[in-house]
């Protein structure tokens, strides 16, 4: 019984989860269905040690980034927690294993907004020899990239690829073979994008701090 209660989740734990749940919520203007798991014994977290956390939410909206549903997996934390004003900082660096789901409709909203339309720009600039981004669908585990043409009527758009390098990822037009690499920070190594029905699916991990 008392090995059990050591080893179990404690007020610790679940304090740890709170603080986390409380940064995800102030750090992003909308994040929904959060699910967070601590493992590490009361004992583990007094020493600074946490074996594992889980964080599972959907609907994000970080920075106008739009995530439908993200995973997150981090190993091994070595930690400092003040209970006293709740503060949590990090005193290793810890890889995270990421798990992003963004829907067609997201990233559409991402690549026409405010903040983020100047990668749209971007790649429609480098595949298309077109100034401005106009539409992008997923289709057949590719994107299709729409262009206006004089007239202001959208052409039927153009087959777009995308892959993964040494951890970067990069879009190509085969038509006129041109690519372009998507601008990431240095710390996310991506390790593989899927396309299933209208969602792009990445694996990734990085380094996290707090």
């Amino acid at each position: 019984m008392i090995s059990e209660r050591i080893h179990g989740k404690g007020i610790l734990a679940k304090l740890l989860e709170q603080a986390i749940r409380i940064l995800l919520i102030k750090e992003c203007k909308k994040i929904c269905n959060i699910k967070i798991d601590i493992t590490s014994s009361s004992i583990q977290i007094i020493k600074g040690e946490i074996q594992k956390i889980n964080i599972i939410a959907e609907n994000i909206n970080y920075k106008d980034l739009l995530i439908d549903g993200i995973e997150l997996e981090v190993n091994q934390i070595k930690i400092n927690f003040k209970l006293t004003n709740n503060l949590l900082n990090l005193e290793n660096n810890p890889i995270v294993k990421l798990k992003i789901l963004v829907s067609e409709q997201s990233l559409k909203t991402i690549l026409i907004s405010n903040n983020w339309n100047w990668i749209g720009n971007m790649i429609s600039k480098a595949l298309l020899n077109q100034i401005k981004l106009e539409d992008i669908k997923i289709k057949n585990g590719q994107f299709i990239i729409k262009k206006s043409k004089e007239n202001n009527i959208l052409d039927e758009g153009e087959l777009i690829n995308i892959n993964t390098e040494d951890g970067k990822i990069y879009l190509e037009n085969k038509q006129n073979n041109k690519s372009i690499e998507i601008p990431i920070e240095d710390k996310i190594y991506i390790e593989n994008i899927n396309i299933e029905n209208d969602s792009i699916i990445i694996f990734a991990n990085s380094h996290i701090s707090f």
